[in-house]
């Protein structure tokens, strides 16, 4: 199917469902939306979840006045992937998605339906700050980062856009407003990857060369190529001295243009999605000092504290400004939780039998993490609150980041054309808890991937082996149950297989 013909169409369709001009349009149209997105934020992570030495009061009052989902998931065990198919609909696997290099060029193709372009189709202003990490540029063409650095959010259906380009662990260390990186100075250009020829501008330390370099903490594995900021980062950067960020007060600069723009969208009285994509609790954890301590778990610990503060910052505006009734907000994660992930930054405390985390488990009730296939490498926070509309409370219905596309659209009566976010479904009723039982079915992705239909959940390995569990019975994931339930297993697989060879998920399933 022709993509743009597909975009077209979507466009028309929701020109008559756009809310009209006037004075009671406010009143009769869809709620604006706010989606905050934590990095590496775990099940357990929130005090709402169970959360006992990291006090996160403004997202526990997020979810004493929305919906908390005890089985929402994101789509893949790492964040890349995951966020791929969060703006598109469409698994990351099918496009060999993974966890991108600092030079990575744009993953999602600029004709595809993505769910800025859901909003922006029925009238809605539309904005992404925070971590990127999809790629950006061309494909096979050097990003120039001395010039327009493009394609990227603007070209996908964001009016604006300020953003960390990679991730904070990941060089280039700038922001990037708009198309332009922020407060560079031509006299020392910036480049990526290998030094240029005649290159005579700013020189960051070699952290595999010179170790003492990284003062902050020390990198323990792959993240000890140029080291700025006292912290080593993965790939080397060359120049742009004058636009590095501050690590410690990247979450204030986040909160503080998210505020702006908020602002300006009350004061011209314009509906908006704001997609706020935090680098908290990613590594390196660098929490503002004032957060210093306040957890009883170190960096990782405090940083969740300092996102926790940064949700509720945005809460707190939507209230000053009068926004909070007439908006959705949801909170989730990109992936399971990560300890020790390239920095000695004390999170993990080790003994000579085990490693731990001073007795917390990001993970909650569940098994493995980032990186992993089991449970608590998707199953994430996910909270929903839209005063008056969603009723408060709990639910154990099953639901994917990924439907939230077509869900959404839904909503905003937006047609979603037919081969467009072949992955995502209408599962709106169960988001605003109306009695939706959830999806049939919901892919995991991690190092394999994995099916889960209610309570059974069947895996398959990289190499072809298939394991069957229980999560009803077996949460974590221990015994192996293909060969005591050979048919369930065996339909499990069938239709996993057609979903890896390329059929989508919305065609085989409600």
């Amino acid at each position: 199917m022709d993509l743009r013909a597909s975009l077209l169409s979507l466009t028309l369709a929701a020109s008559c469902a756009a809310p009209t001009a006037g004075p009671d349009a406010a009143a009769d149209r869809p709620p604006n939306v706010v989606i905050i997105y934590g990095d590496d934020v775990g099940f357990g992570d929130l005090g709402c979840y169970g959360a006992t030495k990291i006090p996160t009061p403004n997202l526990d009052r997020l979810a004493a006045g929305g919906l908390r989902f005890t089985d929402g998931h994101c789509s893949a065990a790492t964040c890349t992937p995951s966020r791929f198919s969060l703006l598109t609909g469409v698994h990351g696997f099918r496009r060999g998605v993974r966890v991108l290099p600092p030079n990575a060029p744009l993953t999602i193709p600029t004709d595809w339906l993505t769910l800025p372009r859901v909003f922006e189709s029925a009238g809605y202003r539309t904005a992404v700050v925070g971590k990127w990490h999809l790629g950006l540029g061309e494909r096979g063409t050097p990003v120039d980062w001395n010039g327009e650095v493009k394609p990227g959010p603007l070209e996908l259906g964001f009016d604006t856009s300020f953003l960390l380009p990679s991730t904070n662990d990941r060089v280039p260390c700038v922001y990037l407003d708009g198309h332009r990186v922020l407060g560079l100075d031509p006299e020392d250009p910036l480049h990526v990857g290998k030094r240029p020829e005649g290159f005579a501008g700013t020189v960051y330390p070699d952290g595999k060369e010179d170790r003492a370099a990284m003062t902050y903490y020390a990198s323990s594995h792959g993240h000890d190529n140029s080291v700025i900021g006292g912290i080593g980062r993965i790939g080397f950067q060359w120049g742009g001295a004058s636009a590095l960020w501050d690590d410690e007060t990247m979450a204030d600069v986040f909160v503080d243009r998210a505020r702006a723009w908020l602002t300006d969208r009350a004061a011209a009285e314009e509906p908006f999605l704001l997609y706020f994509s935090s680098q908290d609790i990613h590594v390196p954890r660098t929490p503002h000092p004032r957060f210093h301590g306040v957890s009883e778990l170190g960096y990782r610990g405090d940083a969740m504290v300092q996102l926790d503060w940064a949700a509720g910052a945005l809460m707190d505006t939507l209230d000053e400004l009068g926004l909070a009734e007439d908006t959705l907000v949801v909170f989730s994660s990109d992936n399971g939780p990560v300890y020790d992930d390239g920095y000695e930054d004390g999170t993990t405390v080790r003994t000579s039998t085990e490693e731990s985390d001073r007795g917390h488990d990001g993970s909650g009730p569940w098994t493995g993490g980032k990186y992993r296939i089991e449970e608590g490498g998707t199953r994430v926070p996910l909270i929903v609150r839209w005063p008056g509309r969603v009723e408060p409370g709990v639910t154990d219905a099953l639901f994917g980041q990924i439907d939230l596309l077509a869900s959404f659209a839904a909503l905003l009566q937006v047609e979603v054309p037919g081969e467009s976010a072949m992955d995502s479904r209408d599962h709106l009723a169960t988001l605003l808890g109306d009695g939706g039982v959830g999806p049939s079915i919901l892919v995991e992705e991690a190092r394999g991937l994995a099916l889960r239909s209610g309570d059974w959940k069947l895996v398959r390995r990289p190499k072809g082996g298939l394991a069957l569990f229980d999560l009803a019975t077996d949460p974590a994931e221990t015994t192996n149950l293909a060969k005591v339930e050979p048919e369930r297993a065996a339909e499990l697989a069938a239709t996993l297989e057609r979903i890896r060879a390329g059929e989508g998920v919305r065609a085989l399933s409600r």
